[in-house]
């Protein structure tokens, strides 16, 4: 059984600190907490943290929604419904664990060949398939936001802010509809991820001089550095949950 007051004080300092991830970088929410609130109540997951992921955006969106992407935004939802709907069946048919795996080997990949190279190419057809590979993980996981952020590294921190704040939003709406579909939406999970959005609007607070420093020219190293680092943690949490 869940411990609720171990989720919203252990669960709601991991959204703190993701909060301030994604508020200076433009993602990493879901990468700092996911793999936590997973440990602490995977039957409140995803739903939860999609709950905070849909909140979140708004708050980047009241600053900077002049610098969407607009044109890359639709390539990335095009992509992310069919992504999503291949995420529901991640969901019914696939273990927490093996997804937690699959998630962050795909993440450690794309840093990889991301730091390897001087840029991704940002056209239509890479911004779609990066939607594509977002819906399955953040539609299973609550993770999606290393595709998109990846491909979008080289922008200015405001547009990368901005038009992933609007992915996101969009994006979470979408898949608690289709967790909703599935019968994968407790509202246990609703209630946790509307207490959990208390520490969410802390963190963003907190992440305004975060902001300022990675504008600076340090944004692509912020987001490799991120999305490496959480998910190693992901593999070493899904390690000893099957130890345990």
């Amino acid at each position: 059984m869940t411990n609720v007051a171990l989720v919203l004080i252990v669960g709601g300092l991991a959204v703190f600190v993701g909060a301030i991830v994604q508020g200076g970088v433009g993602f990493g929410l879901g990468l700092v907490a996911a793999p936590v609130l997973t440990m602490l109540g995977p039957d409140l997951m995803p739903g939860a943290i999609q709950v905070v992921n849909l909140t979140l955006p708004l708050f980047t969106l009241a600053v900077e929604w002049r610098r969407v992407d607009w044109r890359g935004l639709g390539f990335a939802l095009l992509g992310r419904v069919p992504g999503s709907v291949l995420g529901a069946v991640v969901i019914v048919y696939f273990s927490i664990y093996a997804r937690g795996i699959f998630v962050a080997v795909m993440v450690l990949i794309a840093v990889a060949l991301t730091a390897r190279a001087v840029s991704v190419p940002r056209n239509g057809p890479t911004i779609a398939s990066a939607g594509f590979v977002s819906g399955i993980t953040g539609t299973a996981t609550g993770i999606g936001g290393p595709p998109i952020a990846l491909v979008y590294q080289n922008a200015k921190g405001p547009q990368i802010r901005a038009t992933l704040a609007m992915f996101f939003f969009l994006s979470a709406g979408q898949s608690l509809l289709v967790l909703a579909l599935v019968d994968e939406l407790p509202a246990q999970a609703l209630l946790t991820g509307a207490v959990l959005i208390v520490p969410m609007v802390l963190g963003f607070l907190v992440s305004g001089p975060l902001r300022r420093y990675l504008d600076g020219g340090k944004v692509r190293v912020a987001i490799l550095a991120v999305a490496a680092a959480s998910a190693l943690g992901l593999i070493v949490q899904n390690v000893i949950t099957q130890i345990w």
